[in-house]
């Protein structure tokens, strides 16, 4: 990997990537497997080519679905990664993992026939009943 765009990682510290380009799309995404993986009225998505990252540690990985397949740190169980057979090559990283959450950007929301009702969002990106375009 030539250049680093950013880097990012779990609580602990253990599990850890560097990212060598910004990331094709970002997203707030609603649904409730989402919400549920990471214990979180929303979650800020970024997606990459896997060749994009780095990683430094061991994942363990959980099967969430029959298509989809979830990373995250054996020790302190922050969320880290999602693969499905639906985006294949491609894998989806947290955005709020990054060490400078700033930079982190979202250009849409999807899945927003789950949204909570409670949660009340006040911006004018585009919004998707579904996943996006």
């Amino acid at each position: 990997m030539a250049e680093v765009w950013q880097s990012g990682g779990c609580l602990c510290g253990g599990v850890r990537y560097t990212l060598s380009a910004p990331p094709k799309w970002t997203a707030l995404c609603h649904c409730e497997s989402c919400r549920r993986a990471a214990s979180a009225p929303v979650v800020a998505w970024m997606g990459f080519a896997p060749d994009q990252v780095v990683w430094t540690g061991e994942r363990s990985r959980y099967t969430s679905s029959e298509i989809a397949t979830r990373s995250f740190c054996p020790t302190c169980g922050s969320q880290m990664s999602f693969e499905s057979t639906r985006w294949p090559g491609e894998i989806h990283l947290y955005g709020v993992s990054l060490d400078d959450p700033e930079a982190y950007r979202p250009q849409l929301h999807c899945y927003t026939s789950e949204h909570l009702s409670w949660l009340e969002i006040h911006d004018d990106l585009p919004r998707h009943a579904g996943s996006a375009p």
